[in-house]
C-alpha cells in the first residue's frame, strides 16, 4: 500500500521539477527586439547618428574596426576568420524572429586579443538589409544603417 503513493509522489515532483527546470531555463526578455511591425527608430531612439564632420555614413558607436569589417562584408570577402559568414542562429532571441539562414555573423577584430573577442556584425538578408552590432558576445544589440554600395562581389 506504501509503495503506490512513494511511485505517485515521485511521479508528482519529477513533473514538478521538469515544469520548474523548462520554466527557469526561459531566456531572459530580449533588451533589443523590435517587432516586426515596429521601427527600429521607435525602440532605439538614442542611437548616435552618422557624423557629417568626419564624412562617415556609419553611426560614431561603430569602432574602426567594424568599418573595416562592414567593408569585407561588401565585397563579399575574404574574411580574416573561418566562422565568418556562418549562420547566426539567433538563440539568445534578441533580434527579430526569422527563418534559419537569414542571419550571418561576422567577427570585428580587437586589437591586443589573439583570439576572436566579444564583437560581432549580425547582417540580416542577402545582400544584407539588416545590420546589428554587439560588443559583448549577443549579449545585447545596436542597430545601424549601411548606405548601398552597389552589387555585391561573389
Amino acid at each position: 500500500m506504501r509503495k503506490p503513493q512513494l511511485l505517485v509522489t515521485a511521479v508528482i515532483l519529477l513533473i514538478v521539477g521538469l515544469w520548474g527546470m523548462r520554466t527557469l531555463q526561459q531566456p531572459a526578455p530580449p533588451i533589443f527586439a523590435p517587432s516586426l511591425s515596429q521601427d527600429v527608430a521607435e525602440v532605439a531612439p538614442a542611437q548616435p547618428r552618422s557624423d557629417p564632420a568626419r564624412n562617415d555614413p556609419l553611426p560614431a558607436f561603430l569602432p574602426h574596426e567594424a568599418r573595416q569589417t562592414i567593408a569585407l562584408i561588401q565585397r563579399g570577402g575574404p574574411y580574416p576568420h573561418n566562422k565568418d559568414g556562418s549562420v547566426f542562429g539567433n538563440r539568445e532571441r534578441q533580434l527579430p524572429q526569422r527563418p534559419r539562414g537569414y542571419y550571418r555573423e561576422y567577427t570585428v577584430d580587437t586589437p591586443g586579443l589573439s583570439h576572436r573577442g566579444a564583437k560581432r556584425i549580425v547582417t540580416g538578408g542577402d545582400p544584407p538589409d539588416a545590420w546589428y552590432y554587439t560588443d559583448d558576445h549577443y549579449e545585447s544589440f545596436r542597430s545601424f544603417e549601411v548606405p548601398a554600395t552597389g552589387e555585391r562581389h561573389e
